[in-house]
């Protein structure tokens, strides 16, 4: 998951940066709550992991903002100083969860586990809405290695492909919501990409796969191939 870490005392950021890195997150970090909205302006994150004790804005103040609490962005408030009565403030405020200082690690890592599949079935509907709005489909055809987490894994075609989605032709049996890993090797010379995939749609020329957590660089890689080829 993309997480913000609002956070002012960098020893403590480094820590949080160091182990949800580790785990597989993507986090960013700042140091204040107007720093976070600035954030929040270009680039929406997956979860928030939100210091109430900040210097100038307060994360309760940050709770308290209508663009923050319309936004959704699931929010985890932490302190080591709070009282209990900010604690349920912060709750009421649509905090997720309240963790105190110093933070089990491994208890934040149960609370994001929690918030995981809010936080594909988000990226999900947005990729949805970019995808109907101005993607362009390519026809291709592309050997196709698939790997669900079960640990099977099964060679499959490629037909056509967004800078979001792939579909596939595959005899195996494949069913609306199954994550996979797809890998295949795109036709601009480049590396081969693996990427984690949801399945989305079922019809009768093939499955379609929306990819979930494509890196920046790969969703522009994605997205430079399908306007090459959309202009061939």
């Amino acid at each position: 998951m993309r997480v913000l870490v609002v956070e002012d005392e960098a020893d403590v950021a480094d820590v949080f940066f160091d182990y949800l890195t580790e785990l597989g997150h993507e986090p960013t970090v700042v140091r204040s709550a107007e720093a976070a909205l600035g954030r929040l302006q270009s680039d929406r994150p997956d979860a928030i992991l939100l210091d109430i004790n900040l210097p100038g804005m307060s994360g309760v103040e940050f709770l308290q903002l209508k663009r923050i609490r319309d936004a959704g962005v699931p929010i985890v408030a932490v302190s080591g100083v709070a009282t209990e009565s900010q604690a349920r403030e912060c709750l009421r405020l649509g905090a997720m969860d309240f963790i105190g200082k110093p933070i089990a690690l491994d208890r934040l890592n149960a609370v994001l586990e929690c918030l995981e599949p809010h936080a594909l079935e988000q990226r999900l509907e947005q990729a949805l809405r970019e995808d109907r709005r101005r993607s362009p489909r390519v026809p291709v055809t592309l050997p196709v290695f698939v790997t669900d987490y079960g640990n099977a894994s099964w060679h499959a075609t490629a037909v056509d492909l967004s800078p979001h989605a792939l579909k596939i032709r595959s005899r195996e049996t494949v069913r609306p919501g199954h994550v996979v890993r797809l890998t295949f090797t795109l036709p601009d010379g480049g590396p081969s990409l693996t990427v984690m995939s949801l399945l989305t749609r079922e019809d009768p020329d093939g499955f379609t796969f929306f990819f979930v957590n494509p890196t920046p660089a790969e969703a522009q890689r994605l997205t430079d191939l399908v306007a090459h080829l959309s202009r061939a």
